[in-house]
């Protein structure tokens, strides 16, 4: 749900605007494949960076986080 004058965060797009190796690695590898798929448990469960360093990344970048009443 978009809100009028202000755009989504897209999809990994923290990863890839800090050069994450990980995502750098994710994007080597052909998506749908064994290879894509084990380097994508990485971000789903082990990823390297925190919270906090996404949310600061988030705010540096102007984003509002936003939810229903």
């Amino acid at each position: 749900m978009s809100l009028d004058g202000y755009v989504d965060y897209q999809r990994r797009e923290y990863c890839k605007d800090i050069k994450c190796e990980v995502q750098l690695d994710l994007e080597s590898k052909e998506e749908g494949s064994d290879e894509y798929q084990k380097v994508r448990d990485i971000c789903q469960s082990a990823c390297k960076h925190t919270t906090y360093e996404f949310h600061h990344w988030l705010i540096n970048k102007g984003y509002l986080v936003v939810r229903p009443k």
